[in-house]
C-alpha cells in the first residue's frame, strides 16, 4: 500500500512537470475581481552572468562573469501595480470563495497581514490603476506572495538575481537586450532623462523579446539574494539566501536611474536610508519611506520547495 501511494505521488510529480513544460503563458484570476496578473513563460537555458570588464559603466560586483543553468518559469509580465497590491493590503477578497490549484496548500487568513500606511506612500504620484507599487520592503513583497499563493493554490516568490538577469537578457549577451546602444532605452524604459521624476503605468513602452515590460526603470524591482560584493565567486549558486535586512539585490534600474544603471547585469544593494524618515521604533517591516522607487515582479515555478525553503523564500522567520 506505501509502495502504490509513493507511486501515485511520483506519477502526480511527473505529471505536472510534463503539463508545465508544455505551458506557455497564464493568467491568474481572483473571484470578486476583475483585476489579473498577466504570467510569461520563461523557457529553461544557460546564459553568462554578469558583464565584461570592457562595458560601459560596470562595476566590479558584476564579476567575474559566469555560466547559469536556469529552470522554466512564469514570470509576471508586468510590476505588480498598486490595485493589485491593494487587494493584499485590504484583505477584501479573502473571505470570497476561489477555487484553487492544487500546487500548494495554506490557509489565507495564516499569512501576515500587511499594516495600512497612514500617509501617501506613493508620494504624490499616484496610486490610480495600473501604476507600479512603490516604497514596499523586501518583507513586504515576499509576503504579497505568500497571501497570493494561499489564495490561489499556485506557488508564487519573488526571483532570484539570477532569474531576474536570465529573463532581462531575454537571450541577449549585450550591454542592453536590445543591443549597446544606450540612446534606444528611452523606446524601452523610464528612467532619468524621459520619466520626469516620476513612475508611469506598466506597460506603456516596448516589451523585451520574451514578452516582458518595464525590466528597465519605472520602479526598481526586489529580488531573493542577499547582497554581497564578491557574490559571483560563488560561481553557479543559484541564490544567496537572505539572513538580514541589509543590503539585499534590486535590479533593472528607476524612474531616477541613469543610463548604465539600467543595464542587464547592473546591481544595486538595499539600504536603511530608504526608511530614513520612518518615525517608528522599530521601523516599519511594511514600507519603506523614502524608496517609491522600488517595487516589484513575481514568479511562479512548477517545483514547489519544502518548508524551509519556503520560509526563506517568504522571510517567515523574520
Amino acid at each position: 500500500m506505501i509502495k502504490e501511494c509513493q507511486f501515485i505521488c511520483f506519477l502526480a510529480v511527473f505529471i505536472t512537470q510534463i503539463l508545465w513544460s508544455q505551458q506557455t503563458d497564464f493568467t491568474q484570476q481572483f473571484t470578486g475581481t476583475d483585476l489579473t496578473i498577466e504570467m510569461v513563460q520563461i523557457p529553461s537555458g544557460k546564459f553568462v552572468m554578469g558583464s565584461p570588464d570592457e562595458e560601459l559603466g560596470r562595476k566590479n560586483d558584476e564579476g567575474p562573469k559566469h555560466e547559469m543553468e536556469i529552470k522554466s518559469f512564469l514570470m509576471s509580465k508586468y510590476e505588480i501595480t498598486w490595485d493589485l497590491y491593494n487587494l493584499f493590503l485590504q484583505r477584501s477578497i479573502d473571505a470570497i470563495a476561489h477555487t484553487k490549484e492544487n500546487q500548494i496548500s495554506i490557509e489565507v487568513d495564516a499569512v501576515a497581514g500587511a499594516t495600512v500606511p497612514y500617509v501617501d506612500m506613493s508620494l504624490g504620484m499616484g496610486t490610480s490603476k495600473d501604476l507600479p507599487v512603490g516604497n514596499t520592503t523586501l518583507y513586504a513583497a515576499s509576503k504579497f506572495c505568500e497571501w497570493l499563493s494561499a489564495k490561489t493554490g499556485r506557488f508564487y516568490r519573488l526571483p532570484t538575481e539570477a532569474e531576474w538577469e536570465y529573463a532581462a537578457r531575454s537571450g541577449s549577451e549585450t550591454t542592453f537586450f536590445f543591443g549597446n546602444d544606450p540612446s534606444k532605452l528611452k523606446d524601452f524604459a523610464w528612467y532619468e532623462y524621459n520619466s520626469l521624476n516620476t513612475y508611469h503605468k506598466v506597460g506603456e513602452k516596448k516589451p523585451n523579446p520574451w514578452g516582458l515590460y518595464d525590466m528597465y526603470g519605472n520602479v526598481a524591482e526586489w529580488t531573493l539574494d542577499q547582497y554581497k560584493p564578491d557574490a559571483y565567486n560563488d560561481k553557479g549558486v543559484s541564490f544567496q539566501p537572505i539572513t538580514k535586512e541589509y543590503p539585499v539585490v534590486v535590479r533593472g534600474g528607476s524612474f531616477k536611474s541613469k543610463e548604465h544603471q539600467l543595464r542587464s547585469a547592473s546591481r544595486r544593494a538595499s539600504s536603511a536610508i530608504w526608511k530614513s524618515r520612518d518615525p517608528q521604533f522599530p521601523k516599519s517591516k511594511w514600507w519603506n519611506t523614502d524608496a517609491p522607487f522600488v517595487g516589484f515582479r513575481i514568479v511562479s515555478t512548477s517545483d514547489v520547495p519544502n518548508e524551509e525553503d519556503l520560509n526563506k523564500y517568504w522571510l517567515r522567520d523574520e
